[in-house]
């Protein structure tokens, strides 16, 4: 007896201590566990970071830097050198790196609970269905056929059933978020393929679980074949008592959390204590931790701020530290070295053969049976057959519960990247709905225009709720008084597309609940407000405004302003200024990456540009169409740039409550300057023989205005730079500064001694951001658009814009 427990006591570690006494006194940290895991964390974080940084320009999802990362940790790379791999992998410390990646794992799962949204599901259409069932039995016949010739060669022994129905599911997945962060990184969102693709793959999600749920059943290494028929009834059990009773708890917390308000936090502990227990039971009944987790967050109400609170408060820690955990504890358990030999090879490249023509042969042929056009149709199956973090639980599941040996569970990891890899390449080269849906030819790129009466389009973007009360009144401002077709307004929130599992979960929120514009439970607590804001002006005014969201990278969002542009035919984008003022006067950054994000749209606008330097135009809240009484001043230098603002000025003019002043000013010699000359409004423009564009233009609006009170011209005597600063601060009262970005002309050369710190806006609007120009206007500065500034303008690529028609469109 003694000797046999000397025996166990050779083989079983010794359970490490949770922290040392210091290296001072002798203790190493790496044979404690508490620093022993913190190092294994920040090993894992920055090895995958910065082989995500190294996979970025190849529009890789992150999920393929974690997986690539976590094998290089293992023995198939790193883990080679046995000195290293006994230091910060040792067999001692694997059972509390595996308890903190199933815990991190645990939430990510409820995360991504979250983002299913069981309502979207009822209502996808019968193609995205027909797709879904296509993408999941055709591959998982293929998967069990696969498993003959897999047991027959390298897994032989393992128990047959569970082994079929492992391999089925493997070879069947679509992983919903990987597969999101895809169509979001192409741009595709909005599509009709990205669409569809959304939605088949959350139905093949949904299935895929149940299957899973089936496979761990069946791999219950009971004595008695009832042992899993008990598995699978508790399990059903369980998830029946969920839906009957977990709605009740999470509706009555989410009506005790109004939107605006923080979110209690006894509300968030008791949820996230709901799912530890629910994950507790699924393990006691044998089937996993996860689905536990999973369930709970299905059944969380995605309405409402409690959903977002949940969010805010789990996916940073969980997704930055815990989960990568995950894909190291993946990669200590795979071994490359084990695929030796032509016949392992030959399978790995059977399994990978298989796995892709499963997908991509069912998705083609249902999707062109549904009339779906080729090209649509190979761009849809190459995305259905993204894998991604659920194929490596399923594996790793498999492997833990001995259904799948090192060999084969090294060859289906290596699947799962290799398909997922090449995902976002070939959907690049078969599909490029850009080349159909430009639309530069429009017409109307400009406001300056022959026809005076036609209909005004407007792109307005903005970043947050800071700068929607000035652009109500800019767009108050500029709706005319009804004479002509009128104002269409397209409203563009710019959301940036971060690495954060809820940047997706926020596009479908935007998708489910109607909403075009946000959605109600979004990162900013007074979305909802917003959007009524924007809906009553709509309703009280003239105007026709259609809100819409554009995520992207800030790195390209350019692109997905000027395709929008195209798409609405726009005349005019406007930009909010990349500062905003303080108290003293002085300008303070806002982001810096809104600088880049407007010059680059000047650089490749399809049309006139315009960026609103804010001060408080019509102070905090909007102002009613009868309360509005602003004084404009438009500064003519010159140049097209300037004829622009200043037909945009003329516009404004047009509303009742708004007093335009137009000062023009010329070269004059000593005795004239700072004089206001008189301007006679009877000018016949036909009578100057060699005038230039500026002189007939100014012709042409003096006899526009000659009977309209409320717009003056003045023309100004300058000589230099001081004279202009003398002129323009007579005017320094007003509301609103139009000016011209590049002015022209003899006068222009005096504005070169300007030191342009922001030269997107031009040196007239330079001069009139300077801390001591004292001034509470704001400032619109114009650019005119023109071919030759536009030569070097970028292939438009399709943009990830959400409008009223994608949610009409919304099923298929």
């Amino acid at each position: 007896m003694a000797a046999n427990n000397t025996t166990v006591a050779s083989h079983c570690p010794a359970p490490m201590k949770a922290t040392s006494n210091g290296v001072f006194q002798g203790d190493s940290p790496l044979d404690f566990s508490l620093p022993l895991v913190i190092l294994q964390i920040c090993l894992v974080v920055v090895v995958t970071r910065l082989l995500a940084f190294l996979l970025k320009p190849m529009r890789q999802p992150r999920v393929i830097a974690e997986i690539v990362g976590g094998i290089l940790l293992g023995p198939s790379v790193l883990g080679r050198n046995k000195s290293y791999l006994n230091a910060v992998f040792p067999s001692k410390s694997i059972t509390v790196l595996d308890t903190l990646a199933n815990i991190g794992l645990l939430f990510f799962l409820f995360l991504v609970g979250l983002e299913l949204d069981l309502k979207a599901l009822r209502r996808t259409g019968k193609t995205a269905l027909g797709i879904a069932l296509a993408g999941i039995s055709l591959p998982f016949v293929i998967g069990v056929g696969t498993s003959f010739v897999l047991r027959a060669t390298i897994s032989q022994g393992v128990s047959e059933a569970p082994f079929l129905v492992f391999m089925g599911v493997a070879l069947s997945i679509t992983a919903f978020p990987v597969l999101a962060r895809i169509l979001a990184e192409l741009k595709l969102l909005t599509t009709d393929v990205g669409r569809m693709a959304m939605s088949a793959a959350a139905v093949n999600d949904m299935a895929a679980w149940i299957l899973l749920a089936l496979a761990i059943a069946l791999s219950s290494s009971g004595r008695s074949p009832l042992v899993s028929l008990w598995v699978l009834l508790c399990g059903s059990g369980f998830v029946l008592g969920c839906i009957v009773i977990l709605p009740y708890i999470f509706n009555w917390m989410a009506q005790r959390c109004p939107e605006g308000e923080p979110v209690n936090e006894l509300y968030v502990t008791a949820t996230l204590a709901i799912v530890l227990a629910a994950g507790f039971v699924t393990d006691t009944i044998g089937i996993h931790a996860l689905f536990g987790a999973f369930v709970v967050g299905v059944l969380v109400p995605k309405e409402g701020p409690f959903a977002s609170a949940l969010v805010e408060k789990v996916e940073d820690l969980v997704s930055g530290l815990f989960l990568p955990l995950y894909f190291v504890s993946s990669g200590l358990k795979t071994n490359v070295a084990t695929i030796s030999g032509l016949k392992s090879w030959g399978l790995l490249v059977l399994v990978i053969f298989n796995a892709c023509f499963g997908k991509i042969a069912g998705t083609i042929v249902v999707s062109l049976l549904c009339k779906i056009p080729l090209q649509e149709s190979l761009a849809l199956a190459f995305l259905m057959n993204t894998k991604g973090l659920v194929e490596l639980i399923v594996l790793n599941i498999g492997k833990d519960r001995k259904v799948l040996n090192d060999q084969t569970f090294a060859i289906m990891v290596l699947m799962a990247i290799f398909t997922t890899f090449i995902t976002t390449p070939l959907v690049i080269a078969v599909y490029k709905p850009a080349k159909r849906m430009t639309k530069s030819d429009y017409k109307y790129k400009t406001i300056q225009r022959k026809d005076m009466n036609t209909q005004l389009q407007l792109l307005v973007c903005f970043h947050s709720t800071r700068n929607v009360p000035s652009l109500l009144n800019l767009i108050e401002a500029s709706r005319g008084i009804g004479k002509r077709e009128g104002l269409s307004l397209y409203a563009l929130h710019l959301m940036e597309l971060t690495e954060r599992p809820s940047a997706i979960l926020m596009v479908q929120k935007t998708k489910m609940n109607g909403l075009p514009f946000w959605n109600k439970g979004g990162h900013y607590s007074n979305a909802n407000q917003i959007v009524i804001a924007f809906e009553a002006y709509e309703q009280l005014s003239r105007v026709s405004i259609r809100p819409m969201t554009t995520i992207s990278p800030f790195s390209n969002i350019h692109e997905d302003i000027c395709t929008s542009a195209e798409d609405k035919q726009s005349a005019m984008i406007i930009l909010p200024f990349h500062k905003h003022p303080r108290v003293d006067g002085t300008w303070e950054n806002t982001r810096v990456e809104f600088r880049s994000i407007n010059r680059r749209v000047l650089d490749h606008a399809p049309c006139s540009v315009g960026i609103l330097v804010d001060r408080g135009l019509g102070g905090s809240t909007h102002v009613a169409a009868s309360n509005v009484a602003s004084a404009i001043t438009m500064l003519f230098f010159g140049g097209r740039d300037d004829q622009e603002a200043l037909a945009y000025a003329l516009r404004m003019a047009e509303h009742p409550g708004i007093n335009l002043t137009v000062v023009r000013f010329y070269l004059a010699s000593s005795e004239d300057v700072g004089e206001i000359v008189s301007v006679p409004i009877n000018d016949n423009p036909s009578e100057p023989k060699n005038v230039s564009e500026d002189e007939i233009f100014l012709s042409e609006v003096k006899q526009k205005i000659a009977n309209n009170s409320s717009i003056k011209l003045e023309e100004k005597g300058v000589n230099n730079y001081n004279e202009i600063v003398d002129v323009v601060r007579g005017y320094g009262g007003c509301n609103l500064f139009l000016v011209g970005r590049i002015s022209e002309g003899q006068v222009a050369v005096t504005l070169n001694s300007v030191t342009c710190e922001c030269r997107e806006l031009g040196p007239v609007c330079n001069m009139l951001t300077f801390p001591e120009f004292s001034t509470s206007a704001s400032v619109l500065v114009v650019q005119q658009y023109h071919s030759q500034r536009n030569l070097n303008r970028a292939s438009s690529t399709r943009v990830d814009v959400y409008s009223e028609e994608d949610l009409e469109n919304n099923s298929y």
